[in-house]
């Protein structure tokens, strides 16, 4: 925003700081938090402490701010909170996605930085990595929650630890509680936290990253949730082995073997041997995949149509689950296996699995899996206008500061466009 812009929202970004910002205990922080806002919400190339105070006038203290988004005591967890409940009936969330983002370094003295692969990049680069959770429904989507993920070799606990890095762990403010936690284990404590804040999950999306752990969707389903999830694209001997996205047809039944007289008595298997996600899709035939039209694109059609829509055919499959940690389950329940086959395109090239109920429709099934697609869209917006990479900080507190500020600048962003334009939600 130009500081003209600003100037014409600020009563409303004041009154949306003070609710957003109410659990801060003391008057100064709720200050500096309304000021760190604004700093954000201004236009500029970077939104680091030092040229956000430059842009800031008269109450661009960089001092104060460095102390306020750094070292200042304040709990990040209850501002989401407060921005959950607050965003939670403008969303009207049809699913809650995860995802997680790449924030790039140069040096290795911030928290958690490491030499790790991230999807920001398609590649292994030096980087921190955080977990993000987002309410979101076709027209609009918020961030309410962020873990910044702790690789090994920064737990003392590991035995990949490197010391140079443990070392750095007090430095960095990281609790001395914290160790390392898979990204999937990640995404379930923030599901927990943001339901422990009363927000209700109608479902949980998140791509291969994710869908591949058996773990993860066991603890969705232990939580009594449904979910859809990406399957990764690799190949099938991979697939099966170590990726555990091989599975039976749905007709398929557990049996236990005859007992040879001796030893213990062998597990139950299933009868049919499991195949990869992409040989079922395959084997069911390019006639299986039907035409869906999920929602209206950006780009502008031709003739009559206005926008373009976004088309594409897919293969609903009904299947069991298999693979190592999935063996030992007696009966393997029927979920639903969804591809994306183009007419032309050789062969499926992207897959999701749901334990969403077998009545539910196609239509529906493409359209949840697409949503992932919002989280692309907020991350674009919170880097691109308003900073989210941008933080030159090196603590933990202050790194779940910068981006709790920043998703509480990018739901001011939609509380605007809404408003503006209440019949315009605008799809990614």
């Amino acid at each position: 925003m130009t500081p003209g812009e600003l100037d014409e929202v600020r009563c409303q970004l004041d009154n949306f700081a003070a609710d957003v910002l109410e659990p801060f205990p003391r008057a100064d922080q709720r200050h500096w938090g309304g000021v760190y806002l604004r700093g954000l919400l201004l236009e500029g190339q970077r939104k680091s402490v030092e040229p956000m105070a430059a842009r800031l006038g008269e109450d661009g203290n960089r001092q104060a701010l460095a102390h306020f988004i750094t070292s200042s005591p304040w709990d990040s967890a209850h501002v989401r909170a407060r921005l959950a409940r607050k965003m939670q009936p403008v969303v009207e969330p049809t699913a809650v996605i995860v995802g997680d983002m790449g924030f790039l370094k140069h040096g290795d003295a911030s928290a958690c930085v490491s030499r790790q692969y991230t999807g920001t990049t398609g590649k292994v680069t030096n980087c921190q990595v955080g977990v993000s959770l987002h309410l979101a429904s076709i027209g609009s989507s918020s961030v309410v929650n962020w873990r910044l993920f702790l690789p090994r070799s920064w737990d003392p606990a590991s035995p990949q630890a490197d010391p140079a890095k443990v070392a750095r762990r007090e430095r960095c403010g990281i609790p001395a509680g914290v160790g390392h936690v898979e990204k999937w284990q990640l995404a379930l404590d923030m599901v927990d936290e943001i339901r422990s804040w009363g927000i209700d999950v109608p479902l949980v999306v998140a791509d291969a990253g994710y869908g591949h752990a058996a773990a993860f969707r066991f603890g969705l389903e232990e939580r009594g949730l449904h979910y859809l999830v990406g399957l990764p694209k690799t190949a099938t001997a991979q697939l099966a082995a170590a990726h555990s996205a091989a599975a039976h047809p749905a007709a398929a039944r557990t049996q236990t073997p005859l007992c040879g007289g001796c030893g213990r008595n062998p597990a139950a298997a299933c009868s049919d041997r499991p195949q990869t996600v992409k040989r079922l899709v395959i084997d069911s035939g390019r006639k299986t995949a039907r035409p869906v039209q999920w929602r209206e694109g950006s780009r502008l059609g031709t003739g009559r149509i206005g926008f373009r829509h976004m088309y594409s055919r897919f293969v609903p499959l009904r299947i069991r689950p298999a693979g190592p940690e999935i063996g030992k389950v007696v009966e393997m329940p029927a979920q639903w296996l969804l591809a994306e086959w183009p007419s032309d395109a050789p062969g499926p090239f992207e897959f999701w699995l749901s334990n969403l109920p077998e009545s539910t429709p196609l239509t529906t099934l493409v359209r949840l899996a697409k949503l992932h697609r919002r989280i692309e869209h907020d991350y674009r917006e919170m880097k691109q206008a308003l900073g989210l990479t941008d933080f030159e900080g090196r603590t933990w507190n202050g790194w779940h500061h910068h981006v709790t500020l920043v998703a509480a600048a990018h739901a001011f962003h939609t509380l605007l466009r809404i408003s503006c334009c209440p019949e315009e939600k605008t799809p990614a």
